[in-house]
């Protein structure tokens, strides 16, 4: 199997730890319930999935497509970034559904993902606090050790280790994107 083809699975948490003012709710649509044409800017922190060490943020922006009342939540197209410091970013697109699992494409990358393709499945823990992703990744070297990690199962109560969260350096990648 050529490396390009190799599929390597990333972990990452993302935590709405509200110190980021993310996110800003844009009621484009004018109406007191969510509609088509509301945009939601963000930009939250991720950690690893064993949630030890801090690797950076996530910034882009979700474009309300429907409310979904029947099912308590809202499908939205999603356009964002995942900012890992000196190793680059990995930009992604697609459906944000907050009812339900949903997959995203990987539309390019920097860095140590330049080149990278595939996909990333979205799983809400706690809309909009607590998110968790698995990457699955095609077209790259080999990921660095610091990135992998067993992860721990995503539940309402997780939460970033404590030296993540001050972002020591031991559990912080180098220069992680603030």
């Amino acid at each position: 199997m050529a490396a390009s083809d190799k599929v390597q699975e990333l972990h990452v948490y993302e935590m709405n730890e509200r110190d980021r003012g993310s996110p800003a709710y844009l009621r484009l649509s004018q109406k007191p319930v969510n509609s088509l044409g509301d945009i939601v800017p963000f930009s939250n922190k991720i950690y690893r999935g064993d949630l030890e060490k801090r690797i950076g943020i996530t910034a882009g922006m979700c474009i309300l497509i429907e409310h979904k009342p029947e099912l308590k939540g809202d499908r939205y197209e999603a356009i964002f970034s995942f900012y890992f410091g000196d190793y680059g970013h990995i930009a992604v697109q697609g459906p944000y559904l907050t009812y339900q699992d949903s997959y995203l494409a990987i539309t390019g990358g920097s860095g140590i993902f330049e080149g990278v393709s595939g996909q990333v499945k979205l799983h809400q823990i706690v809309f909009p606090f607590k998110i968790f992703y698995t990457f699955y990744l095609k077209g790259i070297g080999e990921l660095p050790e610091e990135l992998l990690c067993k992860p721990v199962d995503p539940h309402p109560a997780v939460e970033a280790a404590p030296g993540a969260k001050a972002c020591e350096p031991h559990a912080a990648i180098a220069n992680f994107t603030n």
